[in-house]
């Protein structure tokens, strides 16, 4: 395989619509999402899909100490995971992580970016991380590269986007015209708001978070739930003498699934431990040599506990093997957050209720969408979960083409 197939390509995308909701992402959104995930279907093997949306997301008067309002960023989050999965769905992609010839493993950032902001030409970007895992698009020209492809918006606010990062990534990669590819742009509307623009209401950050999950084939739901996580952490300031902020994440172990359907193609819990953990370097892990060596996140394996540091030390994720319902959050006191899909909100109740027994602070609980696979489109928090993205439904399909079993 050619050094470039390996690499990850990037679609920029523009400012999102305002208000952001399910259809306007979809029109601001599909066509482009389209366009990379068509060209990047190949029979040959699995290719992987940096989306970069641009957006006004933190706020802050000092860079080292930024916060976003998390409902806000968690729906932009989910509606684009939505679409991708819908689309796949359509175009017969595999979504999930090494998910083998004609998959595309897709992976939704955050940069926080304004339109209004002007880089003077002398600039050179430099890595500049704030208190959240959210990062400028400076900082992220300079850690995430080399690309296969950079696919750009064909529109006024995707030309801005586009130039801007080039101008930001400059000299960080040798990049041939055939690599730099123009999609099509969707409808981006903002609604014109009486009186006063008023800021979202901001989100505590926090220094210990956690959720839990099987994430067997690590797909969009997965990784929503991920990210959603991850932009909780209280992430310490450089220098600062603070432990770093810990996301804990309970895995659930290989005894709990034996009676899944298909369950001779559940992944062992060391795989699907070390393919969280390399999701989430995608998102924490910033390096002036961005990813051109390959290198894989160093993990300190124990039987049961898989632990990784990220951006110099300052954010440590630790999975762990869980064999019941509640897993560290009844076992690590110091949690202060968990996050819920709208399918296991009922858990988050008894975990607090678990806690409350054992004298501890109830945790703050977030929810995030639960994503259709069918052709609605829809990040949504019903009731009726018998069409979400699911592992049951992935494993259905290798086992209907006689994949290689765990």
């Amino acid at each position: 395989m050619a050094q470039d197939d390996v690499r990850p390509s990037l679609l920029l995308l523009p400012y999102p619509p305002d208000p952001v909701n399910r259809d306007s992402l979809d029109a601001a959104y599909r066509p482009s999402l389209k366009a990379a995930l068509s060209k990047l279907k190949r029979p040959t093997g699995a290719a992987r899909l940096i989306v970069a949306v641009a957006c006004p997301v933190l706020h802050g008067q000092f860079l080292r100490s930024k916060s976003l309002s998390w409902p806000e960023a968690q729906v932009l989050v989910a509606g684009i995971y939505g679409i991708i999965s819908v689309l796949c769905a359509q175009l017969a992609i595999g979504t999930e992580v090494n998910g083998g010839p004609n998959s595309v493993d897709s992976t939704v950032v955050l940069i926080d970016d304004d339109r209004n902001k002007r880089y003077a030409d002398e600039f050179r970007p430099a890595i500049e991380p704030n208190s959240t895992v959210i990062v400028d698009m400076a900082t992220f020209a300079s850690a995430y590269f080399p690309w296969n492809f950079i696919f750009s918006v064909r529109s006024e606010l995707g030309f801005q986007v586009s130039q801007t990062y080039l101008k930001l990534a400059e000299g960080r990669q040798s990049l041939l015209q055939s690599q730099l590819v123009s999609v099509d742009g969707g409808l981006t509307l903002n609604l014109a708001k009486n009186g006063s623009p008023s800021l979202p209401t901001q989100t505590s950050t926090y220094p210990a978070v956690c959720l839990g999950g099987t994430f067997d084939y690590l797909h969009p739901g997965h990784k929503l739930l991920l990210t959603a996580g991850a932009l909780l952490l209280q992430v310490p300031r450089r220098g600062d003498p603070s432990p770093p902020c810990r996301y804990i994440i309970g895995i659930t172990g290989d005894e709990m699934l034996r009676n899944k359907k298909f369950a001779e193609y559940v992944q062992t819990w060391e795989e699907r431990a070390r393919n969280v953990i390399i999701f989430l370097a995608q998102l924490l892990e910033l390096s002036p040599r961005g990813w051109k060596d390959g290198t894989l996140p160093q993990i300190e394996e124990k039987d049961g506990d898989f632990t990784a540091t990220f951006r110099q030390g300052t954010i440590q994720v630790h999975c762990v093997r869980i064999q019941d319902a509640f897993g560290p959050t009844i076992t690590v006191e110091d949690i202060k957050a968990l996050v819920v899909s709208g399918e296991t909100r009922s858990g988050g109740q008894a975990v607090n209720e678990k806690r409350a027994e054992q004298g501890w602070h109830a945790l703050e609980v977030f929810e995030v969408d639960v994503l259709d696979a069918e052709v609605s489109d829809e990040a949504t928090k019903t009731e009726n979960f018998a069409s979400k993205i699911s592992s049951t439904a992935i494993r259905q399909q290798r086992a209907a083409r006689g994949g290689t079993k765990i």
